[in-house]
């Protein structure tokens, strides 16, 4: 989820930009309102990336400072108001939540915990996955879970002074009654972002390659620079089929944290210095709208689908803050996958 060699030069950025009022939304009128505008609701963290709709109806979110152990909060719709749920999440990034409720939480490198997590009712971090064939994970950044409760994460590595053990950057797949490892994908060279369509039948995988580190076994037929959105058929639970590259970004900056709507439109964090924020793409992989936003976005959540005002509000992670916007478009109810 979180690009994080990025934190460096684009937090500063995200400082710089923030101040600037962004544009209207444009787009299809079946996503976006000629009135719809993005709505601060909270600016206090360092780097917020990881929105996830518990629940509860409340949105919990990851804090990501470069000099402690972050934090996971949780944001009331109800009364606005932000508590912290884990003081302590070992560089929590993504977040996801499973069918029974439980919080999972991707965390990082660069001192956090290397790990797929679970984030316990109390705030307590409990590590679920942190090797693969013995060999310690590389950071751990985005993740989703299917009906089942099995879990897809990506493990890249961009920030941190780990040694990396292993000798790829994968997709990987955790079974949900076993707990049993395995590669979903090595297609991509450096896995960011992922989702689940609302049907679980194919998983959205944004490669966000910036060049380092670089792997011994890095293939040399791929550009140092490689960003773009890809589609996969989930064939069988942790088997995919071939990937489908429905958005090439070039040379510029491509997508960080995305989620899906109920109509199976990808909603990404598009992280380009000329054009920052929430895009929306068809399932073909075709721009339909556009949310700009104040600051570098980092990744997005459709509110409760349980309730019929927030099921239509997507919160999304930029910069310091946490930021949300009306949709005529509504969240996917997750489970009827």
């Amino acid at each position: 989820m979180r690009t994080a060699i990025w934190l460096a030069s684009m937090v500063l950025i995200s400082r710089s930009l923030m101040a600037a009022e962004p544009s209207a939304p444009t787009g299809s009128p079946e996503i976006v309102a000629a009135t719809s505008r993005l709505e601060h609701l909270w600016g206090e963290g360092e780097f917020t990336e990881g929105a996830a709709c518990g629940p509860d109806g409340a949105i919990y979110f990851s804090d990501i400072p470069d000099a402690n152990p972050g934090k996971i909060y949780r944001f009331d719709p109800a009364t606005k108001k932000v508590t912290v749920h884990c003081a302590e999440s070992r560089k929590s990034n993504g977040l996801a939540f499973t069918k029974d409720g439980r919080l999972l939480a991707a965390c990082g490198a660069n001192d956090g915990g290397r790990s797929l997590c679970e984030i316990t009712a109390e705030g307590k971090v409990v590590p679920v996955v942190d090797r693969f064939g013995g060999k310690v994970l590389n950071a751990p950044n985005d993740l989703d879970v299917d009906a089942a409760g099995n879990v897809y994460f990506s493990d890249p590595f961009y920030v941190g002074k780990e040694p990396l053990e292993l000798d790829h950057m994968s997709v990987f797949f955790v079974d949900g009654k076993t707990k049993a490892v395995s590669r979903a994908t090595t297609d991509i060279t450096k896995p960011n972002g992922v989702a689940l369509s609302p049907d679980g039948k194919t998983l959205y995988v944004a490669e966000t390659n910036n060049g380092k580190p670089l792997l011994a076994s890095a293939d040399p037929a791929f550009a140092p620079w490689r960003m773009t959105l890809n589609a996969f058929p989930v064939v069988s639970p942790g088997k995919l089929g071939e990937r489908k590259i429905l958005v090439d970004f070039g040379k510029g900056a491509g997508i960080d944290g995305m989620t899906c709507d109920a109509a199976g439109n990808i909603y990404a964090a598009i992280r380009n210095e000329s054009r920052f924020g929430m895009a929306i793409y068809s399932p073909a992989g075709k721009e339909i709208a556009f949310i700009p936003t104040p600051e570098l976005p980092t990744n997005c959540c459709f509110g409760s689908a349980a309730d019929e005002t927030e099921k239509h509000r997507l919160y999304v992670t930029a910069g310091k803050g946490l930021y949300r916007i009306n949709l005529l478009s509504a969240g996917p109810v997750w489970y009827a996958r």
